[in-house]
């Protein structure tokens, strides 16, 4: 297996220090095959400016294992992704050292920015990194991982696990296998249609009716 040679900087005390105050890019293009969409950029991301940089995030061996890619990417190679038709960008904007420091009603702003995104790029598929981030953001709180039955701005809608190596819950194989399952299901592109927040049905009406 074939991997970059260039290896991640290390970011020096002062530097992750300093990184609250910065973003990551986008990494996107119209019409991708699937964007995935993180949380938010953790200090160590945004100290080097590339996505999912932390030595011990498994994103760039399950994009790879799950046959995404050719071969092992690095994070300075996240350009790469879009000659596979791929793309990364995040809920939210801002860095924090650990994504339970964004508020819920920045997840939400975050997810109507991300649905504007989306209507502009029309990618095949969305694929959010995290369940847990997904059910505040979009007001989901029963949504599982795997494929959901709401689209968003005409795109599917996936949920990951998220792949920081601070979740261990995921091993690296299962995480490969939600991967993998994405990447078989071929998502195709559909016409826009608006993703409807779930609201709460009054006490004692029937399925259908107000």
């Amino acid at each position: 297996m074939r991997t970059s040679r260039r290896s991640i900087r290390r970011p020096s005390a002062g530097e992750l220090a300093a990184a609250v105050d910065r973003t990551v890019p986008d990494v996107a293009a119209p019409g991708l095959r699937v964007l995935f969409c993180g949380i938010n950029p953790g200090l160590y991301s945004a100290a080097v400016g590339c996505h999912f940089a932390r030595p011990g995030n498994r994103f760039w061996k399950a994009v790879h294992r799950a046959g995404f890619t050719d071969r092992l990417l690095s994070p300075f190679e996240a350009e790469e992704m879009l000659a596979r038709g791929l793309g990364i960008t995040n809920i939210c904007p801002r860095t924090t050292a650990r994504a339970e420091e964004l508020e819920p009603d920045e997840l939400r702003r975050g997810a109507r920015g991300l649905a504007r995104k989306v209507r502009r790029l029309r990618p095949a598929a969305v694929a959010f990194l995290g369940v847990g981030a997904y059910r505040l953001a979009f007001a989901r709180p029963r949504a599982t991982v795997g494929r959901q039955r709401e689209r968003l701005e005409g795109a599917e809608v996936w949920v990951l696990p998220n792949p920081s190596g601070r979740t261990a819950y995921y091993p690296l194989p299962a995480l490969v296998r939600y991967f993998r399952t994405l990447r078989r299901a071929r998502p195709e592109p559909s016409r826009p249609v608006p993703f409807r927040r779930a609201t709460p049905r009054p006490r004692g009406a029937r399925p259908g009716h107000p």
